[in-house]
Formats: C-alpha cells, sequence, structure tokens
C-alpha cells in the first residue's frame, strides 16, 4: 500500500468501473459490482486489491497471489487461484496502468503564489496556477492553466508553457516553447548553450547558440536531464516523448513523436530521430546521424551510422543484433579453442 503521507489515493471501485478505465473485459461469473480498495504487486496484495500479470516470469507468483483481482491476458487465465477476479485484456500492463491512474491520479494544482516566489509583473500566468517558494518567473514567461511551478525553479523570460504542466523543485527553463501536459522533473535543464564551437589552437571561438527548444505535448523529461537550445535552428522534442533521468540532448537535434530514451544516453548534436524510436541505457549516439522510424537500439550502444527505419542494433559500433550475437558467439568459440588448446 502507498504511503499516505506521499501519495492520496482514490477510490474505491467497483470491478465493472475498473474494467472500463483499462478497457477490459470481466472474466466469466466476475461480479461487477465487486468493490477494489487499492492495487498492489502479485506478492503482497489482499483480496481488497487488484494485480496484473504481463511477464511470464512471474506466472508462480500470479498463481500463488491472494489479490482479490488481476489483469492478465485471456490465455494466462488458466493459472488463476480460484476466488481471483479476472480482468481479460491483450494489454495487460497498459490496462493496469489505466487502471492505477484511477486510484493515483495526476495531481492537481493548489492555487497560489507563495509568497516567497518572484513573479515578475510582466509574466503571465493562467488560471488555477501553483507557484511554490523560491521559484522565480522572469518578465514575458508565459504560464498556462492549471500548472504547477515547484520550489526554486527559473523560468527566464519568454518561456511558454503550455495548460496541465508540471515542473518541479530545481528545473530552469530558458529559450523554450513547451506544450501541454509535460512533466520536467527535479533538476532537468532546458536551453542552455548547446556545446557549439570551432576549434583553434590559439583559442576556441563559440558560435552563437540563437535556436531554441521545441517541446511537444505530453512529453515526460526525466530527473537531471539536459536539453541543448540550438545553434542556428532549432532542437525539437517530439510529441509524446518519454526521457529518462540523466539523458543528454545536444544542439538542433530532432526526435521525433513517441520516442523512448533510457537512462545515461547522450546523443550529439543534429542528429535527427525518427518517430517511436526506442534507446536503451547509456547508448551515444554520434552527431549529424539519422535514426528511422521504430528502431530500436539496445543498451550500450555506441551509435555512428545512420540507422535504417525498423532496425534493431546493438554493440559499439552498434550493427545489426543478429549480426552482433554471431560475432559474440564466435569470439566465445575461439576463446574456448584457444583455451582448450592451451591445456
Amino acid at each position: 500500500m502507498a504511503d499516505s503521507r506521499f501519495f492520496h489515493r482514490q477510490g474505491p471501485f467497483t470491478l465493472a468501473e475498473l474494467a472500463g478505465r483499462g478497457g477490459a473485459e470481466l472474466a466469466d461469473g466476475v461480479a461487477g459490482d465487486r468493490e477494489i480498495e487499492d492495487v498492489a504487486p502479485l506478492e503482497t496484495a489482499t483480496a481488497a486489491e487488484l494485480s496484473f500479470l504481463d511477464n511470464k516470469a512471474y506466472i508462480d507468483a500470479f498463481a500463488a497471489s491472494a489479490a482479490g483481482a488481476a489483469v492478465i491476458a485471456p490465455h494466462h487465465a488458466d493459472r488463476a487461484p480460484a476466488d481471483m477476479a479476472l480482468l481479460l485484456s491483450e494489454q495487460p500492463y497498459r490496462c493496469f496502468a489505466l487502471i492505477a491512474q484511477a486510484f493515483y491520479p495526476r495531481p492537481r494544482p493548489l492555487p497560489g503564489i507563495s509568497a516567497a516566489a518572484c513573479v515578475d509583473g510582466e509574466a503571465t500566468l493562467g488560471a488555477d496556477c501553483q507557484v511554490e517558494a523560491g521559484a522565480v518567473i522572469a518578465a514575458g514567461a508565459e504560464i498556462g492553466d492549471r500548472c504547477r511551478i515547484g520550489a526554486n525553479a527559473t523560468i527566464a523570460e519568454g518561456v511558454r508553457l503550455g495548460e496541465d504542466g508540471i515542473v518541479h523543485a530545481n528545473v530552469s527553463l530558458g529559450h523554450c516553447l513547451i506544450g501541454d501536459r509535460v512533466t520536467l522533473h527535479p533538476g532537468v535543464r532546458i536551453g542552455q548553450d548547446g556545446f557549439g564551437f570551432a576549434i583553434d589552437p590559439g583559442g576556441h571561438v563559440k558560435v552563437p547558440q540563437v535556436g531554441r527548444v521545441l517541446i511537444g505535448d505530453d512529453c515526460d523529461i526525466g530527473a537531471n536531464t539536459t536539453i541543448d537550445r540550438g545553434s542556428m535552428r532549432d532542437t525539437v522534442i517530439g510529441a509524446g516523448c518519454w526521457i529518462d533521468n540523466l539523458v543528454q540532448i545536444g544542439h538542433n537535434v530532432e526526435l521525433g513523436r513517441g520516442c523512448v530514451l533510457a537512462a545515461m544516453t547522450g546523443i550529439s548534436g543534429s542528429t535527427k530521430v525518427g518517430d517511436f524510436v526506442a534507446i536503451g541505457g547509456q547508448v551515444g549516439m554520434a552527431g549529424h546521424l539519422n535514426v528511422g522510424d521504430g528502431a530500436q537500439i539496445a543498451a550500450q550502444s555506441g551509435i555512428m551510422a545512420d540507422v535504417p527505419p525498423g532496425a534493431t542494433v546493438c554493440g559499439s559500433p552498434a550493427v545489426p543484433i543478429k549480426q552482433f550475437f554471431r560475432q559474440v558467439a564466435t569470439l566465445s568459440r575461439l576463446s574456448q579453442r584457444r583455451t582448450e588448446g592451451n591445456d
């Protein structure tokens, strides 16, 4: 059960209500008016709580669970305990996420501006915004309705933040235009100078960074991630991108819609990433590359050449993932032969 000091649970909800929210179907014989109080993991869930099964590695935990209800794919229904109510979905994790949002919805702002905040008289704040202590909002900044600005966040002149945004503590925003329903986690830095200069033995020469950062609707950007503004054009983050903690995005980078970037990824300047690309943790990408729509890049890969649409690559330098595993297998066999030859 979530700690009530930090999380405020809604409900209870009936199974019929939860099935409707998640787009699931109640299994035969399930009472739709039965109430569920919370969500919980399979191992700890009680008869008043709902859980889910998505990964077959947890099938034994599911079979032994005391959860009162669970979201599962139909082909796992025969492994359920006899007294467990089943919500059937072909996408159980997505269904569970929507149900969990019913119990723990996105927090609403508490309208008001702290006396310890500094909001310039020429800044524009929409209706029902919350501005916490130490926040600074400069002249010309535009904040949409129902936004929450966390403690010690700084929003520079001319920045625009759309409606229902959450800017957590110690975020700094400059030279950026941000869409609706965007969440920026603590320590995010957006719009600082890109790493652009001409190398010269007599002293490197800074190239003015006169672009912006454009962030689409419904993005989620993790703690301590940095997104540099463009040099002569804009850095662009497409709508619906989810970016983990500790990611570095260089100047002029363009991410398409719905991209997912795991922690400690670094993308060098002017690289273009297509729609719905998935990038694993600690991936490094050289500059001026093109990554096609739907590509998948395995963790710790080094991307030094273009990646075709739909490709899955791995390794450093990255190669198609089947080729990577063939190389690993070949090296393993050669190493084994060498070891045996020395015995």
